[in-house]
């Protein structure tokens, strides 16, 4: 047993945090001794403890003189909880092993000095890229204030996410929305144009089955763009029972007695600058980033998807397409509005994988920007 098969457990520890932790990074530890795992934690939610306290607790006495495999740079500063390069220090932990470096300019690179002053071999990039994977979003979010942003469509082979008549129930089968569900549950915040309130008036929340790690999946913070605020008052998103917000996204020129009526509903209303009729998706991402929203899953509909492609703001893809084929050019197209003019100019995506649901394929990539 290596370096690399203790991190790849502490990895997957690590992502039992994921849809918790925010806006913390996913993080998992393990402490070995002698080849044997003595000690596992990991992050459960912002606020909680981190996971090398957890793992350094759970191993109790047998910490002494043991390496303690980390997913991420141990902090050496005082936030909501001590700092972990106390504990570690106090456990007789003589090796940490380190996946990556805090990617926070602020702190990057203390963790790891403080131990090497105090005499603990150190040892880092182990599994590396994976756990820059597994905390992409954090790494977004904190090197640029901005939220870490992704589309998710459903399609039809032929590249139509609803009929000529607005219907897109369903697109996919049920495998592909319980998937869709846990993407809800990670992100901070889940994101439509007001077409798609109006045609298919959704809740936006996370409706899992099966409890996460013993906790119910969390709804997302829901975003609608509503340039003019066309809302109706009786939108299923403005009469939900969730713990999460409801934000309306509007231009400076609405009603104030309209604004006043969907406030009394509970949900926020937030002017943005508007951009060629349409809310400006760059400024906004700044906007929301101010807000603490981390992540953002954008879910259309296709003006919707062809903007956040368009101003250049999407990180990343999840493009489910269904084996079935409509048939016609009348129903709504993924994107919608004017795209590249030759195929050399067409938005590449990078690092593609693909994956099966069912009867439906879905294909995962990152923009290449």
């Amino acid at each position: 047993m290596d370096d690399e098969y203790f991190m790849q457990l502490a990895l997957n520890l690590a992502k039992k945090g994921e849809g918790f932790t925010s806006p913390n990074p996913m993080v998992g530890a393990v402490v070995v001794k002698n080849g044997k795992v003595v000690g596992k934690g990991y992050h459960h939610a912002a606020g909680k403890a981190h996971a090398e306290v957890n793992a350094i607790n759970d191993a109790g006495a047998l910490a002494q003189g043991a390496t303690l495999y980390v997913t991420l740079e141990p902090c050496n500063h005082t936030g909501r909880t001590p700092p972990c390069t106390e504990k570690i220090l106090a456990s007789g932990i003589k090796r940490v092993v380190v996946a990556m470096h805090d990617p926070n300019p602020g702190v990057k690179g203390g963790g790891i000095d403080c131990l090497k002053h105090r005499g603990i071999d150190i040892k880092t990039g182990v599994c590396e890229d994976r756990a820059k994977r597994l905390n992409e979003i954090f790494i977004k979010y904190v090197q640029t204030n901005r939220p870490f942003t992704i589309i998710k469509c459903a399609a039809t082979l032929d590249g139509r996410i609803a009929t000529r008549t607005g219907d897109s129930r369903w697109v996919t089968g049920e495998e592909a929305r319980k998937f869709v569900h846990r993407l809800r549950h990670a992100v901070d915040a889940i994101m439509v144009g007001i077409h798609t309130v109006e045609k298919d008036d959704p809740s936006l929340t996370t409706r899992l089955e099966k409890r996460l790690g013993g906790l119910k999946g969390l709804d997302p913070v829901r975003i609608v763009l509503d340039t003019h605020l066309k809302i109706v008052e009786k939108a299923r998103l403005l009469r939900l029972d969730s713990d999460s917000d409801t934000i309306i996204i509007t231009g400076h020129s609405v009603s104030e007695d309209k604004k006043a009526r969907i406030e009394q509903r509970g949900a926020k209303i937030i002017e943005s600058p508007v951009k060629d009729g349409l809310i400006d998706l760059d400024m906004l991402m700044d906007r929301l980033g101010a807000l603490g929203i981390t992540s953002l899953l954008i879910e259309g509909g296709s003006r919707v998807i062809a903007s956040a492609l368009s101003a250049g703001i999407v990180e990343k893809i999840f493009f489910f397409f269904a084996p079935k084929i409509l048939g016609g050019d009348d129903g709504v197209p993924i994107c919608k509005g004017q795209g590249a003019d030759l195929m050399k100019n067409c938005i590449p995506v990078k690092d593609i994988s693909v994956r099966q649901f069912g009867k439906d394929v879905m294909i995962q990539g990152y923009i290449d920007k």
